[in-house]
């Protein structure tokens, strides 16, 4: 067995649909950034990629890469997925934080589990998202910025 963390942010923007969790939760602003921004996915695609020992996202989806301008995240994950069966692991858990002050994640949570949990092959009680604000303190507590961590365990013995 084997534990990954990982941990993203991006700045909301004007103009960009909000994209989290692989669900687009209706808002007056998006995530900023070279795909669509979804920072819960981004954390759990490093996540991933650091329990396997394969470095981070940007390693693989490089922001210089035009074929990965304004892809949505979830197809991310799924090419993190792929790397994974080629190294013969597969995610037992997945617990989760996202921090924003706006908009709540409690409406959204379930259908953020269900489509995390279909893209990661895995129970939907085996995968936990959490949403805290800030506080007000920093970019993230005052609105301007979401973000996101995310811990996996893997696991070997499926190979």
């Amino acid at each position: 067995m084997r534990v990954g963390i990982g941990y993203d942010v991006h700045r909301l923007v004007e103009g960009r649909r909000l994209m989290l969790g692989g669900v687009d939760i209706p808002y007056s602003r998006g995530l900023e950034g070279h795909s669509d921004g979804d920072a819960l996915l981004h954390a759990i695609c490093d996540a991933i990629l650091g329990a396997l020992g394969k470095g981070d996202i940007g390693m693989f989806f490089p922001d210089t890469d035009a074929r990965y301008r304004n892809i949505e995240s979830i197809e991310l994950l799924k090419e993190v997925m792929g790397v994974m069966d080629e190294e013969g692991y597969r995610v037992i858990n997945l617990d989760s934080i996202v921090i924003a002050a706006e908009p709540k994640i409690g409406p959204y949570r379930e259908e953020m589990i269900r489509t995390i949990s279909n893209t990661l092959k895995i129970l939907h009680k085996d995968v936990n998202i959490k949403g805290k604000s800030s506080n007000n303190v920093g970019p993230v507590g005052d609105g301007e910025a979401i973000a996101a961590y995310a811990v996996v365990l893997v696991d070997n013995q499926w190979k």
